[in-house]
């Protein structure tokens, strides 16, 4: 009797409106490439990060990720993958902030210090 239902269960999700068969499936895992790149990015060099770039993951990010919540059929995966696009995007863009404003702080304490 279990294994039947646990047949039916993969039925219903290999058939569902988001499921295997469809792109709304594959689409996100797909997606979840973006993700793993921008963790490997974590590491990379903050003057080598594209603020462009960031900005535009940063705003798909958060605008597909409210979007996947009210289109029909919702679609979760696609929620999660680009709130995680978003986040990481996110968190790329206060490295660079942070970046910069510690820079703009050493640059002032240099010129204190040369002009006394």
């Amino acid at each position: 009797m279990a294994a039947a239902a646990g047949g039916s269960a993969f039925g219903r999700f290999l058939n569902s409106p988001v499921g295997p068969k469809t792109i709304h499936f594959w689409a996100p895992a797909m997606k979840w490439g973006l993700v793993i790149a921008g963790l490997g990015d974590l590491t990379r060099p903050v003057d080598q990060i594209s603020v462009r770039q960031q900005l535009s993951l940063a705003a798909t990010g958060l605008i597909w990720t409210r979007w996947s919540t009210i289109i029909t059929p919702k679609n979760y995966s696609l929620a999660a993958v680009n709130f995680f696009v978003g986040c990481n995007a996110a968190y790329q863009l206060s490295r660079v902030a942070l970046a910069a404003k510690d820079e703009g702080s050493n640059t002032k304490v240099e010129e204190t210090a040369k002009a006394s």
